[in-house]
Parts: structure tokens; sequence; C-alpha cells
């Protein structure tokens, strides 16, 4: 482990470039043992006869100029190859073929408005798809999810809960089909979609309890993939069911790797995005298997998850790379706990990367009369009151560790969990989707 922190350190401390290069850290991801559940992506991705070809590449080439150069100019290209793609003759007219197209290109054009920040913009756009009614009912979903999503990640949660409400009216509103139709699998899919995104508030809301009524027992049986399979077993994590959530988490992970590779459209964006499901289920199985005490099974996961999210980003500066900067960060600490060793260095090379990335204002910049506003509050806090500990440790740095962790403190903003207990427990589950503690 000590191997691989190492590299970590000095990668961080040259270029993300290193990270590639190092056979100890691969940049794709290892087999997953088989699960037993059998992969489906019914309602998660549309088949090549329901949507107009030209306007997906178009899609596919807005975002991958983005993520190829990210700078400015590459952003407003893929606005412009989106915004033409949403206005020109191939997603005009109210064929589901066209309309399909518009909504992906809302989408993406979300994805891209959110990678940059603009989360409003972000939630414009995804509120447009609704006017798109004869669209797939998944292409509608998936921007309702998202727009939920955007409002959790922004700490929104009264907002997520009636953009939640409103995705259950939608599909409750749809026409029922009959069990026997070919129609009935992909409604079923959206129902239990839209349930699980309840499910996903009342846990990020700290009520396991109730969160267990919206995840639908078809979740066990055949839809344990997608945003609904992950926000499942996050539910069986947080209640300790470790096994169940262990093969959902695989099973997540394997599904969303094969959407991915087939390079079908995928109905999901922002921090919904298949890119953000597969590192968010990777990520989630790494601290499962933390809890668990599988330590090498956890940096592997944590660190292909790291991997995944630079690869997927361009970017080594990506606030989803901080998350898992994190938690690898943490995965040190307790694993220094248990064998009565150190490793300060690595774990504070660490937190100030997350730091740095996530935008944290110095001690010296902290305004005195109120709290600083930080993008992404629960892992900024969580990363700066871990560093303040390490530096509480060391006799000649105790004063700046007391005033970190102040800073810390008036970065939390978690209703019902202490700063102290984030820290200290490994039970609680970072979302890497929506940035919040659960």
């Amino acid at each position: 482990m000590l191997r691989i922190a190492s590299k970590l350190s000095s990668r961080f401390s040259s270029s993300s470039t290193a990270l590639t290069a190092n056979p100890l850290l691969p940049t794709r991801l290892s087999p997953i043992p088989s699960s037993s559940f059998r992969p489906f992506t019914n309602g998660l991705e549309l088949e090549a006869n329901m949507v107009v070809p030209d306007a997906i590449k178009m899609i596919n080439y807005a975002l991958r100029h983005w993520r190829t150069d990210r700078s400015l100019g590459a952003y407003r290209m893929g606005l412009s190859v989106l915004k033409i793609c949403i206005t020109n003759e191939l997603t005009e007219g109210k064929e589901p073929k066209r309309e399909n197209s518009k909504g992906m290109a809302m989408l993406a054009m979300s994805t891209l408005l959110f990678e940059r920040g603009e989360y409003a913009e972000a939630i414009e756009k995804l509120e447009g798809v609704q006017e798109l009614t004869n669209s797939y009912l998944g292409v509608r979903v998936a921007a309702l999810e998202t727009q939920a999503g955007l409002h959790l990640l922004m700490r929104q949660d009264d907002l997520a809960a009636v953009v939640a409400d409103k995705c259950m009216k939608m599909v409750e509103n749809q026409e029922k089909p009959l069990e026997y139709e070919e129609r009935f699998v992909d409604y079923e899919a959206q129902f239990v979609r839209a349930k699980a995104l309840k499910g996903l508030i009342e846990l990020v809301n700290g009520n396991a309890d109730s969160a267990e009524d919206f995840f639908d027992k078809s979740l066990r049986e055949k839809y344990c993939d997608g945003t609904a399979g992950l926000s499942y077993a996050e539910f069986l994590h947080k209640i300790g069911n470790y096994p169940m959530a262990k093969e959902v988490y695989r099973n997540v992970v394997q599904g969303a790797i094969e959407v991915k590779n087939a390079g079908r459209p995928y109905l999901g964006a922002g921090n919904m995005s298949v890119d953000e499901l597969i590192v968010g289920s990777m990520f989630a199985l790494g601290q499962l298997e933390l809890l668990m005490g599988n330590y090498s099974n956890a940096e592997c996961h944590l660190t292909q998850a790291l991997s995944r999210a630079e690869e997927a980003y361009g970017d080594s500066k990506h606030p989803t790379v901080g998350v898992a900067l994190t938690s690898i960060a943490l995965l040190y600490r307790r694993k220094a706990i248990q064998e009565h060793s150190s490793s300060l260095l690595v774990q504070e090379g660490l937190y100030r990367k997350v730091i740095d990335i996530l935008k944290v204002p110095t001690m010296e910049t902290e305004s005195e009369d109120a709290a600083p506003l930080v993008d992404r509050s629960d892992i900024a806090a969580l990363a700066t009151g871990a560093y303040a500990e390490v530096l509480s440790v060391q006799e000649k740095r105790q004063a700046e560790g007391e005033k970190m962790k102040n800073l810390a403190e008036s970065l939390w903003k978690h209703r019902w969990l202490s700063l102290a207990n984030a820290i200290d427990s490994d039970k609680n589950i970072i979302d890497s989707r929506i940035c919040r503690i659960l």
C-alpha cells in the first residue's frame, strides 16, 4: 500500500500522466468476480433505431472535444455544436426518434454546463426536456433524475424532493402497459428508477427506515443496475447487509461499463451520467471493502475509481478526483490506526491536494463574520478536518492544526452527523455523485 501511496503522492506533485504510465495503478478496471445477478439495462439506454444517428455523432463529438481540451474555447465549441444539434433538421418535428435525439442533446448540454460549474443553466436545460412529450419516457425520467441530483449536490434538498415527486407522478400518469406487452419492462424500469430517486433522498436525510419503502423488490431480481441500483446498494450498505450490497455494487459496475463500451446513448447526464455511475459504484465498493477490513481490495477499487475519474474527465483537478483522494487518504488513516503505524506525510499530501481541488479558502482568507461558501462542503470539511488532525499530532504544528480544525467546523453543514464522527467512523458512505455523506 505504501508503494502506491508514494506513487500517488509524487504523481500529484508532478503531473497527472504518471498514473497512466504506472502499472501499479491500472487505468482500466480489473475484472470483478462474477455476480449472481444478470446484467439488465432496460430503461438505461436507447437503441440505435430510437435516435437519429447523425445527431448522436454530434453529441459525442461535442463532449469528446470538451473533455479532450477542457479550455474555454473547447467549451464554447461544444456548446455551439449541441445548440446546432438541438435546432437543426435532425431534431425538428414531433416524431419520437427526433424528440429522443433532441432530448439527448439537451442532456449532453446539461452535462457540459455541469462540468463547467454552471449548475443553474444546467437545470434550466434539463427542465426543457419535459416539453418533449413524444420522447421515450426514460429520456424525461433521466432529466428529472439529473435535476434532483444537482439539487442534492447543491444541498437544495427540498427542491430535490419536489423534483423527485414530479418524476414519480410523471411515470404514474403514463398509461401502464399490460405485463405481457413488450413495453411493460421499460415502464417498470422507469417506475423503479423514479422510486429509487426518492429512496436516495431519504438516505441523504438520514432516514434509512423510510428509504426501504422506495426500493422496489424488482431491484433485487432484475433491475440491479444504473443509478437506481447504486442507490439501492448504498441502502443495503447503510443497513448492514454487506454481502448483498457488495453483489449489487459489482453488478452496477459491470452493467455501467457494458453500456459505456457498447457506445449506445445512456439515459443520464450531469452528476448522474454513466461516467459518474462507474466511478461512484467503484468508489462505494471500495468504501464497503474498507468497512469489512479488506484493505487491499479497498485500495484497489478506490485507486481504480480515481483513475477512471481522470480518464473520463481528462482533468486531475476535477471535483470527483478530489472525492476519491479524500477516501484514499482516510483509508491510509484507518490502516495506520489498525497497524499502529504512521502515514502522516502521505495523508497530508492527499488532503492538501483535495483542499486545492475543491478550492477551500485558506485560514487567512476566511471571513470572521460568516462561514465561507464552498462547493461540495461535506467533502471539503471532511478533508480539512482530517488534515487538521494530521497537523495536531505534530508538536510544532498544533496551532496550525487548531486553526484548520476551526475552518473545517465552519465548512461543515451536515444536519445529523458531527464532523468528528464523519472522520472517525467507517460506516458512513460518501456518495460521489452528489458529494454527500450518507
